[in-house]
Parts: structure tokens; C-alpha cells; sequence
């Protein structure tokens, strides 16, 4: 059954990127020998064309992070996994990777510009303000889980997965040192980068091999005299500062580039477990389809199972990538369509694949989801006689590779809007400054946390909402950017309405939980606080709309 669920996801897949991708590029009446920014504004530090593959990668690894593995595998447990398997298929093909390339197109039609800047032109002065404090209240959010999520895997409290989280640690940091290597020779050497990655590609599996043997461990980190969670924050803020000044071809470009390779070996790996398991018979699914409308832990399926599957359905953080990043290092229009379309859908596969670690490998429904997806890897794998320490370690390197890259493009996106919003120039010096002030809220936040739950996993649901509220925005605003000029709107407006309904309802929810119940103050209060800057905005466009068409009469 396990196998037959799966050919269908890839097949449906494939059909939506076929006809309803193509329906889009006609739609959109995309130009393909329009120049694209990358060429037209290049910089070699933000705007710098990259070939299809690597830029794939890039963007795939930035969008995907660990959302298609955390998001997936909470409401399977919470909820049963038939729910979220739906949500999926059909968020992902309608919503979410139409909305991933139509924020590609809008941005290389306005010279690479974000949404903020976009929609600059239909806000007043005072909610474009709004706006971008919105954008920043949800970057930090993503911060935060996302480097204290990390910091976990690299030093799990759990004594069966030290070795584990070390083996991941010392490999996470030699793979960084491997992607400024390729960097480097893609950009003097001359050589492609197909020929290229034939030769640094399988130095990501001899980086695990070697690690195993060398495995940074809460034991030696603790050994510094400082708490091992900790310790890993730190330097990964530190990193993520170096990440967000140097050029985007150093080593953004070939760090993703080379993960998304990690990625696709736990797809290819996990594809080719599910055919061996389903020929064998071995395995059967074992966690139940659906649980209950309403879980303990989350609250009721709706809205909540549609805003905590974010990332392999919809995902508001998306738009931020695809006209941050992705836009400006576009070296063709025609590459639009397989990297912000095709991108999304295999992004899906990956949320699917996480779902069927659920339905197979889950025994104890009090595991973390990065542990709940290794240990079904290895599961999956163990047929073909694979070490699941090996295959585990793999899974959890591809789990922190992701999130890094989420990190570094975060805190990267998030320099872009505090100097766009105080105005400050792109020199080195400010660079640096912007980047420093910014991971230092992350920084406060992990290691100030007075709860004994992680953070992650105490934000979650409130990262889950705010992030889905960015989503509605943002395809309020591309509405209105093919409103203006009297364009198809609806494959926009029907999305757009629909993550309206499910995130304000989430929000509403959320901060009675919050603040009325006594659940969680600050949780509480950011919710309210990003649901009155929503209104706000809403109320100021459609005022200002208003007015417009009002002096046209």
C-alpha cells in the first residue's frame, strides 16, 4: 500500500508540473528571452547569475530547510497521517508552488526587487513600515527555531543519540569547509560545474564516513566548560554572520548546491527503501490513517494541521527566497519554471517521504521528527544490508544541512529588509553591523530561555500561523501586482482568500490559548500583535485603493 501511495504522489506530481505549470508560464505570459537581473543589475555579492543546477539546488535547499520534515511529521502524529498526505498534494501543487513562481516572475519583472518592495507601491508610508516590521518579527521567528533546532541535533540530550548528534556536528562543519573549496574552484578554475560535481560530490558521503570516527559529542564540546546547546548556538550565529556578508558565490551558491545532493540521496534512498519494503512485504503501515479532530497537544485540525505543514504545502517564508535570492541570481527566465515551480513539488515528495517514516517506522509517538525521519531512512534501507548508524547520520546531516541553509538565507533576507527600512547603504562595514544586530535577538532568545522545552518546539505552532500570514499577504500583494494591469487573477485570488480564512482563524485561536487561558504570554502577544499589523495593512491598501479609484471618477 506504502508503495502504491507513493508511485501516486510522484505521478500526480509530475502531472501538475506538466499541465498545470504549464498553465501558469502561459497565464503569467512569460517572456523567456527577457534579460534577467542577474545580468542586468550583476554585483558579484547579491546579483550574480548561477547555472540551473546550482541555483536549484540553492533554492530548494533555502526554502525547504527541515519544514518538510518537522511540519509533516507533527500532524502526522498528532492527527493521523491520511490529513496531512491530503493537505500536501493538494496545497502543494495549487498553492504553494504557484505561489513560489509566481513571486519568481513579479521579482525578475521589477529588477529583482522583494515583496516589500513591490508592494511598496500600493501601501501608504506608514504600513510599508508595518509591513517590514512584519517581515522582520517572522525572520526572527524562523531564527530562532531553526538555530536552537539545530543546536539540538548537533547535542541531543537523549544518551542513544550522542554519538549520533556528534557524528553530525563534526561532519555539518567539515561539509562547510568542502562547499568554500567548490565555491572557490567553480568560480577560478574554469571548470563546470558539471565536471565539478563529480568530484566533490562524493566527498559529502567520505565527510560522514570520516566523521564516525571523529564525532564532535556533547562530552568534547562540553569539555570547553560551557553547556554543549549553547556552545552550538554560538557558533552558529557566528556563522550565520560570515553567511550573510561574503558573496552569494563563496558560499551560498555551492553549499546549497552540494546539499541539495544530500537531499537528493535520501529521496533516491528513501524511493528505493519503499519499493524494497513494499516488494518484500517486510513492512506495513502501522500508524493509524486518521486520530482525532482535535489533538491534545495542537488543538483542533483546523486551522492548526494547515498552518503547522507549512513548508511541502504552502509556505509564506518561500516568497522571501524566491525574490530575495533566487531572482537575483537567475541566469534565464526559462529556468523560472523548474526551479520556483518544480522546486515546490519536490519539496512535496520530500514532506511525503516524511510522512511515510510515520506510517511505517513509528513505535514511540514521543520522538523528535528529525528522529522519527533517520531512523525510517534506516528502516528503509537496512534491506539493502546499509548500517542504519550510517543511513541515520546521513538523514540527519541532510536535516541540519537545510536548516543551515534556511539560517544563512534568513539572516541574509533579513539584512536586505533592516537596511531597505532604515535606509542604510550596502557597504562592507554595514553589512556586518546589520548582521551582528541581528543574530544577537536569536542569540538572547535560545540562551535566555527560562522553559525546560526547547524553544523550538515551544514557538512552533506560532512560527507555523505567522509564517502561513505571510503566505496570504504575499499573494495579496501579487494579486494586486496583476490586478494592476488587468491580468488573470484568479489562480491567485483562490489561494489567496483560502490562507486568509485558515491563518487569521490560527491566529485568533492561538492568542486566546495564549493569553486569555494563560498558556504562553509571549507566544500570546507576538500573535496579536502580527494579527493587528495584518488588519492594519489590509485596512491601508484597500483604503488607499479606495481613494484611488475614488479620484478616477
Amino acid at each position: 500500500m506504502l508503495l502504491g501511495i507513493f508511485l501516486f504522489v510522484c505521478f500526480f506530481f509530475y502531472m501538475a508540473y506538466r499541465f498545470y505549470g504549464g498553465y501558469l508560464e502561459r497565464a503569467l505570459e512569460v517572456d523567456k528571452s527577457q534579460i534577467t537581473p542577474a545580468h542586468s543589475m550583476r554585483d558579484r555579492v547579491d546579483y550574480d547569475p548561477a547555472p540551473r543546477l546550482v541555483l536549484f539546488g540553492h533554492h530548494f535547499s533555502a526554502i525547504a530547510g527541515s519544514g518538510p520534515i518537522v511540519g509533516p511529521i507533527i500532524a502526522s502524529l498528532a492527527f493521523g497521517w491520511a490529513p496531512a498526505l491530503l493537505w500536501i498534494l493538494l496545497g502543494c501543487v495549487f498553492l504553494g508552488a504557484a505561489f513560489d513562481y509566481i513571486s519568481v516572475i513579479a521579482s525578475i519583472r521589477n529588477q529583482g526587487k522583494s515583496l516589500g518592495q513591490i508592494a511598496r507601491g500600493v501601501m501608504g508610508g506608514f504600513s510599508y513600515r508595518v509591513f517590514l516590521g512584519f517581515l522582520l518579527i517572522i525572520l526572527m521567528y524562523i531564527l530562532i527555531v531553526f538555530v536552537d533546532l539545530t543546536a539540538a541535533t548537533f547535542a541531543p540530550l537523549s544518551e542513544d543519540a550522542v554519538q549520533q548528534g556528534g557524528i553530525v556536528a563534526t561532519s555539518s562543519l567539515l561539509y562547510i569547509g568542502l562547499a568554500l573549496i567548490f565555491g572557490l574552484v567553480l568560480r577560478r578554475s574554469g571548470l563546470s560545474s558539471n565536471k565539478l560535481t563529480f568530484i566533490f560530490v562524493p566527498f559529502i558521503f567520505i565527510i560522514i564516513w570520516v566523521s564516525t570516527y571523529i564525532p564532535l559529542t556533547s562530552g568534547v564540546v562540553g569539555s570547553l566548560g560551557f553547556a554543549p546547546q549553547k556552545t552550538w548556538t554560538v557558533v552558529l550565529l557566528i556563522y550565520c554572520v560570515f553567511a550573510s556578508v561574503l558573496p552569494v558565490w563563496v558560499l551560498l551558491q555551492p553549499r546549497d548546491f552540494l546539499s541539495s545532493f544530500l537531499l537528493y540521496a535520501c529521496l533516491l534512498g528513501g524511493f528505493l527503501g519503499i519499493v524494497a519494503v513494499g516488494i518484500s512485504g517486510k513492512y506495513s503501515i502501522e500508524y493509524p490513517s486518521f486520530i482525532a479532530f482535535n489533538s491534545e497537544t495542537l488543538g483542533p485540525i483546523f486551522p492548526i494541521m494547515f498552518v503547522t505543514i507549512a513548508c511541502g504545502a504552502i509556505s509564506g517564508f518561500h516568497c522571501l527566497v524566491a525574490m530575495g535570492t533566487t531572482s537575483k541570481q537567475l541566469d534565464r527566465v526559462c529556468d523560472a519554471r523548474p526551479i520556483g515551480y518544480g522546486g515546490m513539488l519536490l519539496e512535496g515528495v520530500l514532506g511525503v517521504l516524511s510522512i511515510a517514516t510515520v506510517m511505517i517506522c513509528v513505535k514511540d509517538p514521543g520522538m523528535t521528527p528529525p528522529a522519527v525521519f533517520a531512523s525510517g531512512l534506516g528502516t528503509f534501507l537496512e534491506i539493502f544490508g546499509l548500517k542504519p548508524l550510517y543511513v541515520s547520520a546521513l538523514a540527519l546531516l541532510a536535516v541540519s544541512t537545510f536548516i543551515l541553509t534556511t539560517l544563512d538565507a534568513a539572516t541574509r533576507l533579513t539584512r536586505f529588509i533592516l537596511q531597505e527600512l532604515l535606509g542604510l547603504p550596502n557597504t562592507l562595514g554595514m553589512r556586518v553591523v546589520c548582521s551582528v544586530l541581528i543574530v544577537s535577538i536569536p542569540a538572547a532568545a535560545v540562551l535566555l530561555n527560562p522553559s525546560e522545552r526547547p524553544l523550538w518546539q515551544l514557538i512552533w505552532p506560532a512560527f507555523g500561523s505567522t509564517n502561513q500570514l505571510l503566505a496570504a499577504l504575499g499573494l495579496f500583494f501579487l494579486y494586486l501586482w496583476r490586478r494592476k494591469s488587468s491580468k488573470k487573477t484568479l489562480f491567485i485570488s483562490i489561494p489567496m482568500v483560502i490562507m486568509f480564512v485558515i491563518t487569521i482563524t490560527a491566529m485568533v485561536q492561538l492568542t486566546v490559548k495564549s493569553l486569555v487561558k494563560g498558556k504562553d504570554w509571549a507566544v500570546g502577544t507576538v500573535c496579536a500583535l502580527m494579527l493587528l499589523m495584518t488588519i492594519s495593512i489590509l485596512c491601508d491598501v484597500l483604503w488607499k485603493m479606495y481613494q484611488t479609484r475614488k479620484s478616477q471618477v
